[in-house]
């Protein structure tokens, strides 16, 4: 196999070499309304590996970029906070044959915290890249929650654009009974 960055040889996705020195997450917090957001890699650093997320190479990109920044960050807040947590992700559809937001999530599973996968689902199934936020806030994703309630989560998506998404899937959460920790994502633009 080869290294998706550098084409050396290499046991994994990304050679030790590229993730030390061109995907070493950065992580990065920006406020949304009442939610905090914190993304791992700024959109322009990793566009072309993004750009992947609907192709039968997005599925091993992703796992890799998840494995890079979430896995990590999931252990380091487990160990200085014990408390019971869950993860959503935001509208885990199935395209090109897998999903790539519960390739984050999955790798967010981890001692104490548990992933409740498909449980916030979007029923307006609009398409927001390229679009601006008067088109986003006039075509809301219309969420539907179908998971526990009484419980606190991190909320997961991809990437945050405007933070509309992320703000509507927090307000059905709340309505729910859900109490919304924070949000991750893999970038930020």
């Amino acid at each position: 196999m080869r290294c998706l960055s550098c084409h050396k040889l290499s046991w994994q996705t990304f050679c030790k070499l590229c993730q030390n020195k061109l995907l070493k997450p950065s992580i990065s917090k920006r406020k949304i309304g009442s939610l905090e957001v914190y993304s791992f890699f700024k959109y322009q650093n990793i566009e072309d590996l993004l750009l992947t997320k609907h192709t039968p190479q997005g599925y091993i990109v992703y796992r890799a970029l998840a494995k890079q920044s979430f896995r990590p960050f999931i252990k380091n807040f487990i160990k200085e906070d014990s408390r019971v947590v869950y993860i959503v992700g935001v509208d885990e559809n199935v395209k090109s044959g897998y999903s790539h937001v519960s390739l984050l999530t999955e790798q967010l599973s981890y001692k104490n915290s548990k992933v409740l996968y498909s449980k916030l689902m979007a029923t307006n199934l609009v398409n927001y890249a390229g679009k601006d936020l008067q088109f986003r806030l006039e075509n809301p994703r219309d969420f539907q929650y179908t998971g526990l309630e009484d419980i606190e989560v991190i909320l997961v998506d991809d990437i945050i654009t405007t933070g509309t998404t992320l703000q509507e899937a927090k307000r059905v959460l709340e309505k729910n009974r859900v109490k919304v920790l924070f949000a991750l994502t893999l970038a930020n633009t």
